[in-house]
């Protein structure tokens, strides 16, 4: 299970000290592809990409191309250096307006990349109340 708030940075040439906590559980390699309905960006382990691309296989095929189109023509495969850092492609840090200052984010079975600023706007929306209402209608 992937938890946890991380404070990173990106610098100019897009490389992210990704928080080895997060390596370690999703392995060697990950997808990174576009947030579906979020300006974040979601990691993936290869695992969770291909039980997400065989979902996607099972939808009719005007909405399984349509998704397809989104998903895959901006995902990229990434594998960290020694340093542990990986590169979030140009495309990528446009789609989340990426400044200097992200939020790296455990969310179950992916990591959310979010800017710090979208974070902190998302956090605000939280308000007790709201949550109150969640966990009532999840049955908590």
């Amino acid at each position: 299970m992937l938890i946890g708030e991380y404070p990173c940075s990106v610098d100019v040439k897009g490389r992210l000290n990704f928080p080895a906590k997060l390596r370690e559980d999703l392995g060697e390699r990950f997808i990174i592809s576009k947030g579906l309905g979020d300006r974040c960006l979601c990691v993936y382990s290869l695992e969770e990409w291909e039980a997400r691309r065989k979902k996607l296989a099972a939808l009719p095929a005007s909405e399984m191309d349509a998704l397809q189109r989104y998903l895959f023509s901006s995902a990229c495969e990434a594998e960290p250096d020694k340093q542990g850092r990986i590169v979030i492609p140009q495309n990528l840090r446009d789609f989340i307006q990426v400044e200097k200052e992200v939020m790296v984010i455990g969310s179950d079975n992916r990591c959310e990349i979010w800017t710090r600023k979208d974070w902190d706007a998302i956090q605000q929306e939280l308000s007790p109340e709201f949550i109150k209402d969640l966990v009532r209608k999840a049955g908590f």
